[in-house]
């Protein structure tokens, strides 16, 4: 039987962590990876003429007016909504390693990655592309300040501060490029 296995509830464990300021090339794939469905779909989107001022009414191929490209509008947005739920879990997972225990900071900055894209998810369940693509742009901005941020108090990985800053503003970019569609 080892030390481990005899542990309970009271006891402590120190860990010692050694990170890379590098980019790892497992997060490079998992980080640039999710950005492209963000670019393919706003650029779909206004190719194949996303409608202005709507999205998706729920019918395939436009039959009640909407166009293809109000199906890619759509299913852009909640991939965006979908991704930043994520980045939300990505924080509060961080924030069980975190030395000391999670930072006021973090937990506030998952509830509010989480609330934006649950509310930009409703939103365009709800047929609001427009404010929805306003809350996943302030999500997502969000998160390219902040997480560099984060990697320099030791909230999250050294590397955090070299990817978010590249691989964010394809999301936004996208993002903006939709809601030009909606206006």
């Amino acid at each position: 039987m080892t030390d481990r296995d005899t542990m309970t509830d009271q006891d402590n464990r120190t860990l010692t962590v050694t990170e890379p300021g590098a980019v790892p090339w497992l997060s490079v794939v998992f980080g640039y990876g999710p950005m492209l469905p963000f670019a393919a779909g706003a650029a779909a989107a206004w190719w194949l003429g996303g409608t202005r001022g709507g999205a998706w009414d729920g019918t395939w191929g436009g039959t009640r007016g909407e166009t293809w490209g109000g199906v890619m509008l759509s299913l852009t947005t909640l991939w965006g909504c979908a991704i930043l739920l994520f980045l939300s879990g990505v924080r509060r997972g961080l924030s069980f390693r975190t030395e000391g225990g999670p930072t006021w900071v973090q937990i506030a900055t998952m509830l509010g990655l989480f609330l934006l894209g649950f509310s930009a998810l409703v939103l365009t369940a709800g047929g609001a592309p427009g404010p929805a693509l306003v809350l996943l742009i302030v999500g997502f901005t969000g998160i390219a300040v902040l997480d560099p941020i984060a990697a320099r108090r030791g909230e999250a990985p050294l590397f955090f501060a070299r990817l978010r800053p590249l691989q964010i503003p394809i999301a936004i970019v996208s993002l903006c490029a939709l809601l030009a569609l909606t206006l």
